[in-house]
């Protein structure tokens, strides 16, 4: 025997879960290493990597290729609220990948990496407003000058709610993980004082950081971001146990943390929200094993997406 509603109570459910659903949306805040955006143009960097004229004939075809792909990847995420990207040439890639998407706009600075990638994000101008930006430079040990990666930060306005967002691409694990440790430390502690600064002079304010950490959620330098924050990615977060895959082991290298105070209030982080996707198309086999379908293995154009998964969480923007 099946019992129905009455009438009046089914119409009043309906009501309720309508003006339920216009009183807040989810939105999608994301991460994305997009493994060497670079446009074809030689530029004051170190970009003859990636030339019409290098071994790897990176050309105008190639790159629409790549731009299309990575706005493939954006409209799989439901076209983030934010995106943070690293391994992107300059600005000018940025302004390519958004094209006529009137809604996003960009936050980006020069950093002085040698290659001249940097860390940036995209925002929904629709949904946030832009409150101030800015980027953390550091120097790291054994170097007399920046020559990393800056933190990338912005501000930015909901209702009546502050949202910070940092995006991060800390030094690589080249010459050995643990020698190269200290280095990813030291971003680390520059990404700490910055929140803790924010969190002394806006205890109300809500932070998120994102990146390419190059470093798994037990190393020391990860962890001192989650003696602050909160981490929203682990190895539970996706099929294959992590963001990026070296030789045939996954493990988390693409992190997101948040504050706290971000799991409640007009902008509400959703609790174990955090995703790393594994859309078909960015994943191949390679010798029996599943691995992210990259661009390129050394010279060899294989036409893919980045050696990276991206990673996101939900965020409902209440009314």
């Amino acid at each position: 025997m099946t019992t129905q509603l009455p009438k009046y109570l089914f119409a009043l459910l309906i009501f309720v879960l309508f003006h339920t659903a216009l009183a807040q949306q989810t939105q999608t805040i994301a991460f994305y290493n997009v493994e060497n955006l670079f446009d074809t143009i030689d530029g004051p960097n170190d970009d003859a990597e990636f030339l019409p004229s290098a071994e790897s004939k990176w050309d105008a075809s190639k790159y629409e290729a790549k731009i299309a792909h990575i706005r493939q990847v954006m409209a799989d995420l439901n076209m983030p609220m934010v995106m943070g990207v690293c391994e992107i040439e300059n600005k000018s890639v940025l302004t390519d990948l958004i094209g006529n998407d009137k809604r996003y706009g960009i936050v980006h600075y020069d950093s002085p990496d040698a290659r001249g990638i940097d860390a940036a994000m995209l925002y929904r101008k629709d949904l946030l407003k832009l409150k101030g930006s800015g980027n953390i430079r550091f120097t790291l040990p054994g170097d007399y000058i920046p020559t990393s990666r800056d933190i990338v930060w912005a501000k930015y306005q909901y209702k009546k709610e502050y949202l910070y967002v940092m995006v991060n691409h800390w030094p690589s694990r080249r010459g050995g993980a643990e020698e190269s440790a200290a280095r990813r430390l030291t971003a680390a502690q520059y990404a700490t004082q910055f929140i803790d600064s924010i969190q002394r002079s806006e205890p109300k304010a809500k932070i998120i950081l994102m990146g390419d950490l190059n470093d798994h959620p037990q190393d020391a330098a990860p962890q001192l971001i989650a003696s602050k924050l909160t981490p929203q990615i682990t190895k539970a977060s996706g099929t294959f146990g992590g963001s990026y895959n070296y030789k045939n082991e996954w493990d988390v290298l693409d992190h997101i943390f948040a504050s706290a105070n971000a799991l409640n209030g007009k902008i509400q982080v959703m609790a174990a929200s955090g995703k790393i996707h594994d859309f078909p198309y960015l994943l191949t086999e390679y010798k029996g094993q599943t691995v992210p379908n990259r661009t390129y293995a050394g010279p060899k154009y294989l036409g893919g997406y980045s050696d990276h998964l991206p990673v996101s969480i939900k965020v409902v923007l209440n009314k």
